[in-house]
């Protein structure tokens, strides 16, 4: 199974980025790569988001850190954290809220022209339910061994 599964999904916009790449991720090969153990005992057997990267087609690495709101734990409300814990729970060290945090100052600051943060983890949230990597590969015979 491949460690990271990346479905790119095309946003032109006016601001320092060409696109968003959305990033979804294995959890039991994610553990495994990083040599250290999931927080959980037994990881996920699905598809989880990793991110939503602004990115440009010179660059794809790039924009990232850039000067905008910081993470706001609040504009989290109860919902979408309930939400959120199930598409895009922190794998690797169990803290999802610092997660969260580390991946919109990294990255969703710099889709802050289109994107405040409360969108931009309600899209991620949208993106990975209607684009579900799990059932797709499930629907093509494509399961994991166990």
């Amino acid at each position: 199974v491949v460690g990271f599964a990346f479905f790119f999904c095309f946003v032109m916009s006016t601001g320092s980025y060409d696109y968003f790449q959305f990033v979804q991720q294995w959890p039991p090969t994610n553990c495994r790569v990083r040599n250290k153990p999931c927080s959980k005992p037994q990881p996920l057997q699905i598809f989880t988001i990793h991110g939503l990267w602004p990115s440009n087609y010179s660059n794809p690495t790039t924009p990232s850190n850039c000067n905008g709101s910081q993470f706001d734990d609040r504009k989290v409300y109860p919902q979408l954290r309930t939400k959120l814990k199930r598409s895009w729970p922190d794998v690797e060290d169990g803290n999802d809220t610092k997660f969260w945090e580390r991946e919109w100052n990294k990255h969703g600051t710099c889709s802050e022209g289109r994107l405040n943060q409360m969108q931009y983890f309600e899209r991620s949230h949208n993106m990975w339910m209607s684009y579900n990597i799990t059932e797709i590969l499930k629907n093509a015979s494509i399961v994991p061994h166990p």
